[in-house]
């Protein structure tokens, strides 16, 4: 995919993103098909953001508006944001002559000559950002790669590892559209990085504190039964029953973890593990049955995985949440889930 000049980026260096309007407002959630997240309508009522000009805050609306309307995941607006920052600065070009990349034009520099449109149809906003989110959702587990490796399947840039610079303005951008975050089915925020919390409740022991130096997650309490949900897009790498350091798969009969645990007993219970991008794991424990989720399967941000229980070395209803930097998930690799989750724009 061809792109304008370097030059054209530049001009909006060093933005820092305000809403000095009116804000933006999510209005609705709807419930996605198939087990899916929710994903919230928002209204942008003229909404200014410091550091775009009138024009890009109209076409950054414009990307928001139809991400919403496709019912795209709100990681995907980001991607999208995140692409026509990098290939256009969010300017809207028609032909630039001599320093036209072939046939490119329009916010995504798109090209005719490869099948996305009459010359025409590229240059409307609403049209571009549709045929590139048409193409981000063919792309089979978009949701769970780098946001750079997302971007290049649709684009095939010759410069694949530029969209990575742009991940933090993108973030911003449509984290300002959506009012700061959008609700999932039970009221949790889907953050614009595409996280949200595993489970509503009580924050209870923490990761690796002096009495429990070997707790290597965070205990969220809540009742049996609250449903559990990934925190991300990725894809299901684990569902096991494990006791007492011993574990089975599952076999669709009774299983030891299908009774309440408690301490002393060992084991995560029934539990699952999900990767993400950049190998990324979280995993889920002590579920009062066995995960609703199967391995090798896709799940995306906010989707039920299963629901809180005390089975395993448990004293009690609670998730015990973890987060792994790195694949397989190890005891080396655990790092503080409260954190992390910060980082991607989540309080649990």
């Amino acid at each position: 995919m061809g792109r304008v000049a370097i030059w054209l980026a530049a001009g909006v260096a060093g933005l820092l993103l305000l809403l000095t309007a009116a804000t933006a407002g999510v209005v609705s959630s709807v419930f996605g098909g198939g087990g899916g997240s929710c994903v919230g309508a928002v209204t942008v009522p003229g909404a200014t953001l410091a550091g775009l000009s009138d024009e890009q805050a109209r076409n950054a609306s414009v990307i928001v508006t139809v991400g919403e309307r496709l019912r795209v995941p709100v990681r995907g607006w980001v991607v999208a944001v995140a692409t026509a920052l990098q290939e256009s600065s969010l300017i809207n070009h028609g032909d630039l002559g001599p320093n036209n990349d072939h046939d490119s034009l329009g916010l995504f520099q798109q090209r005719p000559s490869q099948g996305w449109g009459t010359p025409e149809q590229i240059m409307s906003p609403d049209y571009a950002a549709g045929k590139f989110y048409e193409a981000l959702l063919r792309v089979p587990g978009w949701e769970r790669l780098p946001l750079t490796e997302a971007a290049q399947k649709v684009q095939r840039s010759a410069y694949p590892d530029a969209y990575a610079r742009q991940e933090t303005r993108a973030t911003e951008i449509v984290t300002a559209y959506t009012g700061g975050t959008l609700p999932v089915c039970d009221g949790a925020p889907i953050s614009a990085s595409g996280w949200t919390r595993p489970v509503a409740g009580t924050a209870g022991s923490g990761f690796r504190t002096t009495d429990r130096p070997g707790h290597d997650g965070v205990d969220i309490i809540a009742t049996t039964g609250t449903v559990i949900r990934a925190v991300s897009g990725g894809v299901v790498v684990r569902v096991r029953c494990n006791i007492g350091g011993d574990s089975w798969e599952p076999t669709g009969g009774p299983m030891p973890c299908d009774s309440d645990g408690y301490p002393g007993l060992g084991g995560c219970g029934w539990y699952a593990e999900i990767r993400h991008a950049e190998d990324t794991v979280s995993r889920y424990c002590h579920m009062v049955r066995q995960p609703i989720i199967r391995i090798g399967q896709t799940v995306i941000a906010g989707q039920p995985i299963g629901h809180v229980g005390s089975s395993g070395n448990s004293s009690g209803p609670h998730l015990h949440y973890e987060i792994h930097e790195g694949y397989p998930a190890t005891e080396d690799n655990a790092v503080d889930p409260v954190p992390f989750m910060r980082h991607k724009g989540v309080t649990l």
